[in-house]
């Protein structure tokens, strides 16, 4: 497990190619923190302060990797699951995934 940010973004819902994503302020929702309780090339788990709502978009913030898109796929009160826009780089992953163990 480790700390993580997240914070809200609009993302394009085409399958093309994607340009750059925009970012923009929900509700007055900026940065939150977040803990990644699992993680995949393809998807997280988080546990959030802040509630997340299916089917919302959201940068998110990983050590050592950077800013990544996500999409919440399914959230239950503070506990969220998101899939990534496009999949993690493998040394990325590597890197991450032993401190989710």
């Amino acid at each position: 497990m480790f700390a993580a940010e997240f914070e809200p973004a609009e993302i394009p819902t085409r399958r093309a190619a994607r340009a750059a994503d925009s970012e923009y302020d929900q509700g007055g929702l900026a940065r939150a923190l977040c803990r990644v309780l699992d993680i995949s090339l393809h998807g997280v788990r988080l546990q959030t302060y802040t509630a997340l709502h299916r089917g919302m978009n959201i940068w998110l913030r990983l050590p050592q990797v950077g800013q990544v898109s996500a999409r919440v796929v399914w959230a239950d009160d503070f506990a969220a699951g998101c899939q990534f826009q496009e999949p993690l780089a493998r040394e990325d992953f590597e890197h991450l995934a032993p401190l989710t163990a």
